[in-house]
């Protein structure tokens, strides 16, 4: 029986086990941290978003410049796979009105349970606490917790060792220093935005931003963001964030359901002696967070009603740039297509895969970067069993 090691216990790294057990292969999990699947299970926190009901052509988009090479794996594994295997460990799950697949006990750990039940069935060893530290020679080199090293003899690896955000979850990004391949710097993607407010914003920290539009770059979004104290933060913030990361100014639109024309007329009325700000809340029907967000990116305020509407439906943000990475959602960087042949085998090391966040590829929230996680762990593993069948 071949001996498989999967470096990495993750979802992509979990994933590929799987598939090489289920082939009969012998396989080994290692994991640095005392328990695997950390950042899945902080993910599943608030509802563990496994995947999007799309079908795959509207969906490989999502993926940018790496939806190309991404396609294969996500194609073999998508929605619809994704949502039938959660069911097959007895976990139904159910679609929101957005589109977003979630199990239906809305958290991740029995999902996890169910998984880590069905490997151990599989035969599948899990060996937390034993870092990835380097190579000799074509062999990867684990610390063991007792601070001993050993060198992992194996047929063929699956490295999954995630990306370099969250890394008190396992994801330090550590692994490009010795990976052997040409990599990507790493940047954070799904960022927050770093704001500096006023005085007058602080009784809204917390409050949700709702019915606005964003718009960083090219990319737009009608998601919600929250007031927070250090900043911007949501699923609205993080679809447009990498606009900001590659230098674009972030713009709000207060009032994304109203033409220009629109907000100009409903401001022309009669304003008497009503003060600005309750002049927008009456003619334009805008929340108290919104007209505080207006005043503070808004003023001084021009003379002409229409500029007053350009400048609402298009109101520039005072940002400071994106959060720290390691605050970030995901990463982009890493591993590039160029370094991997189609099964995601690195070209310099001739039965060494790679999968998941450490592969360079970016998408939003809303279950594509589970998806692709998923997905390429499987089409690594998948391509582990090609490999020792030849």
């Amino acid at each position: 029986m071949s001996k498989v090691a999967v470096i990495g216990g993750g979802p992509a790294g979990l994933a590929a086990a799987e598939v090489m057990a289920e082939a009969g292969l012998s396989v080994t999990v290692y994991e640095a941290k005392p328990t695997v699947a950390r950042k899945f299970l902080m993910a599943g926190k608030s509802g563990l978003n496994l995947t999007k009901a799309e079908d795959i052509e509207t969906m490989l988009p999502r993926y940018a410049e790496a939806s190309i090479w991404l396609s294969p794996a996500l194609k073999a594994w998508d929605a619809d796979a994704i949502a039938r295997w959660a069911e097959g460990l007895d976990q139904p799950v159910f679609t929101g009105s957005t589109g977003r697949v979630f199990p239906k006990a809305m958290k991740a750990s029995p999902l996890l349970r169910a998984w880590l039940l069905r490997l151990d069935g599989l035969g599948v060893e899990i060996r937390p606490r034993h870092r990835w530290i380097g190579w000799v020679g074509s062999r990867p080199v684990i610390a063991g917790p007792d601070g001993t090293s050993e060198k992992i003899e194996a047929d063929a690896i699956v490295l999954a060792c995630g990306g370099a955000s969250w890394a008190r979850l396992g994801s330090d990004g550590a692994w490009a220093d010795w990976i052997d391949a040409e990599t990507k710097p790493f940047v954070a993607s799904n960022a927050a935005i770093s704001v500096i407010w006023s005085e007058h914003m602080h009784k809204h920290m917390g409050q949700p931003i709702k019915g606005v539009g964003w718009r960083a770059g090219p990319y737009r979004s009608r998601g919600e963001a929250i007031v927070s104290r250090r900043g911007l933060e949501g699923g609205g913030i993080y679809s447009v964030s990498r606009g900001v990361r590659e230098g674009g100014d972030l713009f709000i639109d207060l009032l994304p359901d109203l033409s220009v024309d629109d907000v100009a007329a409903r401001l022309e009325r009669p304003r008497g002696k009503t003060s600005f700000a309750n002049h927008l809340r009456k003619v334009l029907k805008l929340s108290p967070l919104k007209i505080a967000l207006a005043q503070e990116w808004g003023r001084p305020w021009p003379d002409d009603t229409v500029k007053v509407a350009r400048r609402l439906k298009k109101l520039r943000v005072t940002q400071a740039g994106l959060r720290p990475m390691d605050e970030a959602i995901s990463t982009g960087g890493g591993v590039p297509a160029s370094a991997l042949d189609t099964t995601l085998m690195l070209h310099a090391k001739p039965g060494v895969f790679c999968a998941g966040e450490m592969l360079d590829w970016e998408a939003p929230t809303g279950g594509y970067l589970l998806t692709a996680c998923l997905a390429t762990g499987r089409w690594a593993g998948q391509g582990v069993v090609r490999y020792l069948q030849t």
